[in-house]
Parts: structure tokens; sequence; C-alpha cells
């Protein structure tokens, strides 16, 4: 399906050189913000916010603002008309002609091109579910860019929840793109990097290697990505409160880093970063957030600008095969065609991603 629009649905959509075409705009807003007071003026922004957020929200709707325009939308599905029913596509067309942009976070993978199908605007996924999160990896490449001026030939230390983590998923495979660059992967044996992630780096080039203790890995680091362990992943209680407590970064772990490490973390933090770190000036995931107003004065900026006819699906109909992901948009969205892909030698959704099954198997 083919779309007058210029979408941002995964970062991996457009090459690296756009990337950094970005990244720059970001720069360069934040280092003169009165140049670009009335980009927007006009202009309407719509957020789709399915489940909360603090961040992502508010750091649109005040990028939006900043650019001189307005915004339209809601934070809360039960208050507009998705509580009786709707459908995210009749959902989004109609909002869709009310603005220029649309703006949709939802639980479910999948659901911003599921959006982006029907919108009559450009449609940015500001989060599906466990799936995606580009607008995020954008901001925390905007921070490198700013703090360490290179986003190459950098040693990066991923710690916390590997396994579950979108940020570090998405973080790895956008920094694999640049030369250089070596990760630790700081984990728990039960929430270590997925097999997809580590063949990634290895086709990629890049050294690796997975660590156990973040005492024994920091002292190397030029950049170290903190997680939270996430409560609402694990099966049980007892099996979170095993994970929760085994890293946490604290003043003494800060004396052996490097005078230049640069902390960052996605937020919310729960208690992997003592309070007491924040005094640190290599503490920088609150300016971080930040960072994540700019990239999305810029990312506003640049899907407004830009045309593209490119289809959003590439894959074949196979009304024979279903996702087998209980969390796809496609599982409740019934109306969607039902398209599939192949990577990784597997065939999978293109929503999100995951493996195929067939009818008959279910």
């Amino acid at each position: 399906m083919e779309s007058r629009y210029s979408h941002f649905i995964d970062l991996n959509d457009y090459p690296v050189a756009w990337w950094n075409k970005v990244i720059k705009l970001g720069a360069e807003i934040y280092a003169h913000p009165q140049r670009y007071i009335q980009a927007c003026a006009g202009k309407i922004m719509a957020t789709l916010f399915y489940e909360p957020s603090t961040r992502t929200q508010m750091s649109f709707q005040s990028a939006m603002i900043r650019l001189g325009g307005s915004i339209i939308g809601f934070d809360n599905p039960m208050s507009s008309s998705v509580s009786k029913g709707e459908n995210l596509k009749d959902t989004t067309k109609v909002v869709s002609s009310y603005s220029d942009i649309l703006i949709i976070r939802h639980p479910m993978a999948g659901s911003a091109k599921a959006a982006a199908l029907s919108a009559d605007c450009p449609v940015v996924n500001a989060g599906d579910g466990g799936h995606l999160h580009p607008t995020q990896t954008l901001t925390d490449l905007l921070t490198l860019h700013m703090e360490k001026k290179r986003l190459d030939h950098l040693t990066i230390g991923l710690c916390g929840d590997l396994l579950y983590g979108r940020t570090v998923h998405s973080l790895c495979k956008a920094l694999s793109c640049y030369p250089g660059n070596r990760f630790v992967l700081i984990s728990t044996p039960e929430l270590r990097m997925p097999k997809y992630i580590i063949k990634m780096l290895a086709a990629s080039g890049c050294e690796y290697r997975e660590e156990a203790s973040l005492d024994d890995a920091i002292g190397e680091l030029d950049v170290l990505y903190m997680t939270r362990i996430q409560r609402e992943r694990f099966a049980s209680e007892k099996e979170y409160l095993a994970q929760k407590d085994i890293y946490c970064l604290t003043p003494d772990k800060m004396l052996h880093a490097k005078s230049d490490l640069a902390v960052l973390h996605p937020l919310p933090r729960v208690d992997e970063i003592a309070v007491a770190v924040d005094d640190d000036q290599r503490a920088l995931y609150f300016k971080q957030a930040q960072y994540g107003m700019y990239i999305r004065m810029a990312l506003i900026m640049t899907l407004l600008e830009s045309k593209n006819t490119q289809p959003l699906l590439h894959g074949k109909e196979q009304p024979a095969l279903c996702c087998r992901n209980a969390k796809c948009i496609s599982s409740c969205e019934t109306y969607l065609p039902s398209r599939f892909i192949e990577k990784d030698g597997r065939i999978r959704c293109e929503y999100c991603e995951e493996r195929a099954e067939t009818i008959d198997s279910i």
C-alpha cells in the first residue's frame, strides 16, 4: 500500500545519512531555538496516546508549541470514541483529517504502521508496545552527538534488562551502523541480549562481549546506558525480585569510571541509579530527556517538509498465515491485510516482526 506521506515508523526505514541530517538539525535548533519559533506556524499536531507516557508525550507537545504550532488529541483513550469500540483505522482516518502530523503511542506492536495505512498526514511512532521506540533512539543519538561529539569509535556499555528493553535493542542496531563502536553487554544470564541482536552485531563486524559485572566493565566505557528491570515483563513477583537489585549505579562505582563517561537512561528510573549519582556531571539522563524535545522538533520539521511515495507494506498477503504474537495489532484490528515478509530466514509478520504460524496449527 502506497502513501503520499513520509512516515516515521522505524528508524531503519531510513538510511544513516538521513539520521545524520535530522541529528544535525536537532543540534542546530538546540543552539539557535529562536530561529525556529514560527517554523510550524499554522500547523496542527495530533497526539493519540493509548497508554501512559510522560516524557515522550510532553516532549512532542513542547516541540510543536516551540515551533509555533498547535496540538489536539488525547492521552486517555477512555475519554475518546475508542471507549465506544471505535477501531484504530477510523480514529486515525478522522483525526488525521484534522491535523498535519499525527503522533501515536499504543500498547500493541505494529500499531503505528497500521495507523499509517489509513492516515491523511505523516504518522510518527512514539512507541508501539515492546516493538519499537524510534524517537528514543534518535534522542540517544543526539545526546551522544552533543556530549561526546561523535557517534563512532565508542565503547558502549548497556546494563540491566537487555532481554526485554526495546531501547537497548534499537540503540545497538543504530550504533552498529557507525564505524569502530564496541559493545559491552552487562546483564544476568536470565536477561541477556536476544540472539538476533548478537547475530546482528557479529554480522556488522562490531566487537562485543557479554559481562555479568558492572564493576568489572565500568572503567573501560565511554558510554553507560542503564535500564530498569521491568516488573511487568516477569511471570511472577519472585522472579522480578530476584533480578531487580542486581545492578545499581552508585557514586562508589562512578569512582572507577572515566572522567568523561556519559551515563544515559531512557527513564523512568526506579532504583538502578542511586539518586546521589544525579549530582555527578557525567549523569546526563535528565539532559538526555531535554535533547529529546529538540530532536522531535527536528523530526516534525523534516517530515512536514518531505514527500514520500514508498509503499508501507512490502510483504505478500497470505491469508493462510497468522501472527503468533497476541500483542500484535493484527490480532485485534482484524480488517488489516494479512502481510508477511521473509526476514532472518523466517516468515515474519510485517507489523510486529514475530514469526508466523499456519492457520491449521492454531
